[in-house]
């Protein structure tokens, strides 16, 4: 069965368009289900292309569930060891038992699915997130509501990788298999980052943010997306304003990633040859 054809996505829909239907105990528990198959992987917020150059599918209707869960849920305050919270949704469970690793005081919220492998430092997963096998959330980083994170991606201390929940239709921030995310990188609005590729610290990325690719001879500009194993680094352009000339900050690919050869010295490569900091 599709995510698209799945017999609780009409229920959804039709109590997000008519909220008073969340007094009626069969919604209630179709959303708490899907928040459920949400959290145990078996639907996601968003799927795949089958090709590398394919468009991701959006189910708008978990989201609208998300949306309706934070509706449903009472503030209930829980303890771990000596901290106290007081919140609508649980913390992730059974975390053993499904072999992802969170090391305190890290946080998966129930909702979050992590694939076997996963490692979760001091960091956080937010509800709607997919986090795919061998991936590390590495200390202070964040993956916000909804966003999809591919296998083996590494994303390093303090990144911060936004939440789109609202609209329901958007594109949640998308980080594909094998990318690598440099220290404090900022990547939020839907932003879809290709498989292997190098962010270098301190790169902002949103969908307005102007993407230079400048290995040709001139530049070409881009913006929501960063191609398949692109190494890209902060850089400014200057802009003209009433009041002046001003640097305005921007994206440079400055290289790519080798696809022949082995992830990790390709990495290293990259990172050696482009100077590109972490």
């Amino acid at each position: 069965m599709s995510i698209a054809d799945h017999p609780l996505r009409p229920v959804i829909e039709a109590a997000f368009a008519d909220r008073s239907r969340l007094t009626d105990p069969k919604v209630v528990a179709a959303v708490e289900e899907t928040i459920a198959l949400l959290d145990r992987g078996e639907i996601r917020v968003a799927e795949p292309p089958a090709s590398d150059d394919g468009e991701w599918t959006v189910h708008a209707w978990t989201k609208q569930a998300i949306l309706l869960y934070f509706g449903i849920r009472k503030m209930e305050p829980s303890e771990a060891g000596p901290l106290a919270f007081n919140d609508k949704i649980p913390i992730k469970r059974d975390l053993e038992k499904a072999g992802v690793r969170i090391v305190p005081p890290g946080t998966v919220r129930y909702g979050a699915h992590c694939e076997r492998g996963v490692i979760v430092m001091p960091g956080y997963v937010n509800i709607g997130a997919y986090v795919a096998a061998g991936s590390m959330v590495d200390t202070w980083a964040t993956v916000g509501s909804c966003a999809q994170i591919g296998r083996d991606v590494h994303l390093a201390g303090g990144v911060g990788i936004g939440g789109v929940l609202e609209p329901p239709g958007a594109r949640p921030v998308i980080v594909e298999d094998g990318a690598f995310i440099g220290s404090r990188v900022v990547i939020v609005e839907g932003m879809r980052i290709g498989k292997g590729a190098v962010i270098g610290a301190g790169v902002v990325l949103t969908s307005s943010t102007l993407i230079l690719d400048v290995r040709g001879s001139a530049p070409v500009e881009r913006r929501g997306s960063v191609p398949p194993r692109s190494v890209v680094i902060p850089g400014m352009r200057q802009k003209k304003f009433p009041a002046g000339e001003y640097g305005v900050p921007c994206a440079l690919i400055v290289g790519e990633r080798s696809a022949s050869t082995d992830q990790k010295v390709s990495l290293n490569a990259a990172l050696r040859d482009f100077d590109v900091p972490v």
